[in-house]
């Protein structure tokens, strides 16, 4: 049987890595802005900074479809390919977080529990996943999985942008008088 560390410690590692990202985010992409336009012209960052409202959002967000995994894979012994595809995401999503901090020869929001919550759980759980004798989906689910983990993480990123965008009243026109009961 799958203990549920493995199921449910995948919510709770990915909300360890979050706390962090959480606090450095918006910061972070504020102050690395200058850099970064150096580095990419081509990237629209005016478009892509975000705020700190956003970033909350963004992540409570992602907080539900990793809940929802973790609660597919308790229910299904790890056997769920939604937990395996959320699973398999997560340790690429660490990789991801080293491979940016060498890109940006620093710190990047993520970079510190990477190495030491992301890719340590993520390989551990997949290990017992095996030793469990969960067949554990590889070949086109894998990629598969992989493949929705940008696309996923752009619509969370689109959505937090479309709920914290300021909103803007409509205007009466000055010659519409207020309407009375």
């Amino acid at each position: 049987m799958v203990p549920s560390a493995v199921t449910w410690g995948l919510l709770a590692a990915w909300a360890v890595h979050d706390v962090e990202e959480l606090a450095t985010m918006a910061g972070w992409t504020r102050s690395a802005r200058p850099q970064l336009e150096e580095r990419l012209p081509w990237v629209p960052w005016e478009r892509l900074e975000v705020s700190q409202r956003h970033v909350n959002v963004a992540v409570g967000l992602m907080g539900g479809v990793m809940a929802g995994a973790s609660a597919l894979g308790a229910r299904t012994g790890g056997r769920s390919p939604v937990f395996q595809a959320a699973l398999l995401g997560f340790g690429a999503h660490g990789v991801m977080h080293l491979a940016q901090a060498a890109a940006m020869r620093g710190y990047t929001p993520g970079a510190v529990t990477a190495p030491v919550v992301v890719i340590p759980f993520s390989v551990w759980a997949w290990r017992r996943l095996r030793a469990e004798g969960v067949p554990v989906r590889t070949g086109a689910a894998a990629w598969a999985g992989l493949t929705a983990l940008p696309i996923l993480l752009a619509g969370i990123h689109a959505a937090a942008h479309t709920l914290t965008r300021p909103r803007t009243r409509p205007r009466r026109p000055a010659s519409t008088p207020p309407l009375t009961p």
